[in-house]
């Protein structure tokens, strides 16, 4: 690192905390404009949002990790849940809007009722807030280190190149991420989501424009040759976009190998069925955040709109492209994640390289910022005003949540500093939540739904995934075939939990259906009960609508990387049909119920 380097990272660590301070006075009205920013984020910001906050310092390491191990095709571990996302598109985004809560964990007290409800809203917000939160923060300050300690292996803290501490051993880069996560949280803290989110977009442009300097910088290295070089000097299967099924499985090189069992369960399971950050069935966690947040039902589904073509589209092939640098020049790595983070210390020019690690710390503070915020509003709007501290001020509750912000990031240190692999968190989070999904989506169109399933469907898996850290899970299939049978499994007993115990009542019912206005026979008996209201009737274009988003998504991710790739013919007819696939989307766009003026000025 050079002066000019230096310069710029300075820089952009004072724009980040300028933009937040900006908003700390409009941050500390009250809980709405803290949480939710007064609901008046238009669909650009909260859309760039929502990108920016999964576009964490992990996400191009694992992508990373994923290119060199499996070709391109690798991808289709997380590809596969672009099905949920626009899931969420159509069926989902106007209704969180629409419900009028906080938080995605308050929904649980308007749409069921009783003790039930009120247990399953505080297990929920210390679940996820709290215990599934910090592991998620976790995990990005762990890659964080990786790159601190890539690019700086003479890297000391106050010097020492590491402590022991709190049980743990702290490397003098973990150190410093935690000191830079202090500091996210303390603007965090001011600025409340408002300050995030502007954040978060600038956060996002520098991101996007330091990776893709990355790319075209390890692109033009002699050794690469570019595009054609790395068509030469790369087998053909590396390029394959599509993995390899069956029997043709056991002869695949460096592509993507899949049995059927397992194509099958990411491309029919996955995406429904787990929670998973930023992929949540039915857009939950800080997703449902930034759609509750947008200034009208519109906003939400455009906000939505937009994540997951930025997100699935717009962000991987700068990093996919880098990847397959990394193949050419760091052959049998032994870290293959690092290999991202060796391109910026060995391929830029001095000024470009400030700027890659200005962007990875847009990336990490932009998710952590994310994360606190959406955590906090968790423990402080369904734990302690629910049950521990109810009738205080807004004010009161703005500076609980503004002490808890800090508190939550030094918990998530400790974390951190205890994880051995951020693949392991990966997979305990998949694996403590597998089976959660159905749910989620079932409570909005089953009004036979209740809070005993939920609960079931929450807790269950996770005692399996409690099991299989002790060794003593009956389930031995390896991930993800596994889904099948935690999925399985977890739906056979949160129905009959739900059939065996008794239905919610028809007061609480008719509430929700009045607010929410679900379409769709499984509110049938609502619909006789309250002639009055308005539900959706538009399900049939909505799924329509969905296919089409789907379309839409493979089609501009793949005409695009065969764009890259010099595969003009084939990007040419994908781009074609994305246009063709655009189209219908904007028409069936324009065709859906409009919010009624009530909800609307909610």
């Amino acid at each position: 690192m050079h002066l000019w380097d230096g310069l710029i990272l300075t820089a952009y660590l004072i724009l980040s905390v300028g933009l937040a301070l900006r908003y700390r006075h409009r941050a500390g009205l009250n809980t709405q404009e803290f949480f939710l920013s007064g609901r008046h984020l238009p669909w650009y910001l909260a859309g760039t949002s929502m990108v920016a906050t999964t576009f964490a310092a992990d996400t191009p390491l694992a992508v990373t990790e994923l290119v060199v191990q499996n070709g391109i095709a690798g991808n289709w571990l997380w590809w596969n849940m672009a099905f949920g996302a626009v899931l969420t598109v159509f069926f989902f985004a106007h209704l969180w809007r629409r419900a009028g809560v906080l938080t995605d964990v308050e929904l649980v007290e308007l749409r069921y009722g009783g003790r039930p409800a009120a247990w399953l809203r505080g297990i929920k917000a210390v679940y996820f807030g709290l215990f599934m939160n910090a592991i998620i923060i976790g995990w990005v300050c762990l890659a964080m280190e990786t790159v601190l300690g890539v690019l700086f292996p003479d890297l000391t803290f106050f010097g020492y190149r590491e402590l022991e501490l709190l049980g743990a051993r702290w490397s003098a880069a973990l150190l410093w991420v935690g000191l830079l996560t202090v500091l996210v949280a303390l603007y965090a803290m001011l600025g409340g989501l408002w300050g995030v989110a502007v954040t978060d977009a600038f956060q996002f442009l520098l991101a996007m424009a330091g990776t893709i300097a990355l790319a075209v910088f390890a692109l033009d290295e002699p050794a690469v040759g570019g595009i054609a070089g790395l068509k030469d000097r790369l087998p053909e299967s590396a390029f394959r976009f599509l993995p390899v099924l069956g029997s043709e499985a056991g002869s695949a090189t460096q592509v993507l190998a899949l049995s059927i069992t397992a194509f099958l369960a990411y491309i029919g399971v996955q995406w429904w069925a787990s929670w998973y950050p930023g992929a949540e069935p039915g857009g939950g966690g800080y997703i449902a955040q930034r759609m509750m947040s947008a200034r009208s039902e519109r906003d939400a589904v455009l906000s939505a709109l937009w994540f997951t073509l930025a997100h699935y589209c717009l962000r991987p092939w700068p990093w996919i492209l880098a990847a397959l640098a990394t193949v050419v020049l760091y052959p049998g790595l032994e870290q293959a994640r690092a290999g991202y983070v060796y391109l910026i210390r060995d391929v830029l020019p001095t000024g470009w390289r400030g700027l890659l690690v200005a962007a990875f710390l847009a990336a990490f503070m932009s998710t952590i910022s994310s994360q606190l915020n959406w955590g906090t509003s968790y423990l402080v709007h369904d734990l302690w005003r629910r049950f521990l501290r109810p009738g205080r001020s807004e004010r009161y509750y703005v500076r609980v949540a503004r002490l808890m912000t800090v508190l939550l990031a030094l918990v998530a240190l400790l974390v951190s500093a205890h994880l051995d692999s951020i693949r392991g968190a990966w997979e305990l989070v998949l694996g403590s939540s597998a089976g959660l999904g159905l749910v989620l989506i079932a409570r909005w169109y089953w009004w036979r739904v209740n809070a005993w399933g939920e609960l079931t469907a929450t807790l269950f898996p996770l005692g399996l995934a409690v099991l299989g850290a002790l060794g003593l899970s009956p389930l031995r299939a390896p991930f993800p075939e596994s889904l099948f049978w935690t999925v399985g499994l977890t739906g056979l007993i949160w129905l009959g939990v739900t059939w065996l115990t008794p239905p919610e009542s028809a007061s609480t019912l008719e509430a929700f259906y009045r607010r929410v206005r679900p379409g769709g026979p499984g509110w049938k008996p609502l619909a006789r009960r309250c002639p009055d209201v308005h539900p959706d009737r538009d399900l049939a274009r909505r799924a329509l609508g969905w296919c089409a988003g789907v379309g839409l998504v493979y089609a501009a991710l793949f005409g695009t990387g065969q764009l890259l790739l010099g595969d003009y013919l084939q990007a040419g007819i994908m781009l074609l049909l994305g246009l063709g696939c655009g189209w219908l989307l904007h028409r069936i766009l324009g065709t859906l119920s409009p919010p009624s003026p009530t909800r609307q000025e909610a």
